[in-house]
Formats: C-alpha cells, structure tokens, sequence
C-alpha cells in the first residue's frame, strides 16, 4: 500500500455501528493503515466529532435512536468537512441520491476494500484541503506582500487568515503524506506590487 501514500498519511478515522462486534472488526481491519476510533450510535458519533478531528466517517445507517441517514443530516448541517462512507447492510434505494454521503458500501466489507475506499476518501480529502489552503494562502501571501507589517498587525481578519492556513496546510500535509510537493511549488509564486 505504500504506492497510494496512505502508509505516509495519518488518516483520522471514525467507525459508527451500533454492533460492537462490527465496529470493532472494521477497527481491527484499518489497524496500521489509519488512526480509528470506534463509537457505537449516531449520538456518540456526533458528540466524536465535536471534539476530536475525523477525516473520514465510516456510518452504518440502522442504528436505534438515531439512525445513520440522521447522523449523516446532522453531520451535513454542522458543516463537517471529512469524508462520509455509509457502510451498511441496508441496500440502496433512489432516496440516496439526495444523500450527502461520499461512498456507499454493502456489508460484509473485506480488509481490501475497506482499505482502498479509506485511501479514495483520504485522497479526494487532501485535495479538497488543498484548494482550501490555496485560496486562503492566496490571500494572506498577497496581504503580507501589499501590506506594511504594523497594518497587518492591527487587524484581527489578519491573524484569523494566519491560524486558517496555517490549519489547513497542517491538515493538508498530514493527508497527503510524502505527496506534498505541491505545496511547496505554491510557494514560489511572487504576489508583489510590481
């Protein structure tokens, strides 16, 4: 698997089944190739990432009390901006296409495609930072080049702009594992007045 770049990227996991057993056995599947955490309702999912950070979302969808296809609403309108994988033996009807879901396996999984579809999601994941970083870098590298330093420094936007790509190129490069020279080529761009 070291071709893909997933042995070199620190991919965050979350696996969400209401049958422990389950859960746990797709946990034991992803040992070595990404960080995971096990949780077993759609509550405890949505409290996980509250406070941790999670790439990817792996979301069984007939959970009791709140099931997959709520936390995946839930999940939609708090803005979550990882990667959502429905793995489930409830097979798909029509209703999916209006689903904010990014893949949609059929239980079992094996080892194999379970790892290949972490990898996929982990991929598109990075690249989505990426463009993020990149319109954000944009704009603080312009403002840094335009700007005289005491200007900057009395502006709070400044400093968020800062923390943001800061953030979002930290996350990038932990995705992207040793695939990161592109962001380096970024960096030679010259924004200054000419």
């Amino acid at each position: 698997m070291a071709a893909s770049g997933i042995d070199d990227a620190e991919v965050r996991a979350l696996v969400v089944d209401d049958e422990k057993e389950v859960a746990d056995a797709y946990a034991l599947r992803l040992k070595g190739v990404c960080e995971t955490s096990t949780v077993y309702s759609g509550a405890a999912a949505l409290d996980h990432v509250e406070t941790e950070s999670v790439d990817v979302i792996l979301l069984d969808r007939h959970m009791p009390a709140m099931s997959g296809d709520e936390v995946l609403k839930q999940l939609d309108e708090r803005g979550f901006d990882g990667r959502v994988i429905m793995v489930t033996a409830v097979d798909p009807e029509f209703e999916v296409l209006d689903m904010p879901f990014d893949d949609y396996l059929c239980k079992p999984v094996d080892r194999t495609d379970l790892h290949a579809v972490i990898d996929q999601q982990r991929q598109v994941l990075a690249y989505e930072m990426l463009g993020k970083y990149f319109t954000a870098e944009s704009k603080r590298a312009v403002l840094e080049a335009e700007l005289a330093p005491d200007k900057r420094a009395k502006r709070p936007e400044f400093e968020a702009i800062e923390q943001r790509t800061s953030k979002l190129e930290r996350r990038a490069r932990r995705l992207l594992g040793d695939e990161t020279a592109v962001l380096e080529a970024f960096s030679d761009i010259d924004r200054e007045d000419r």
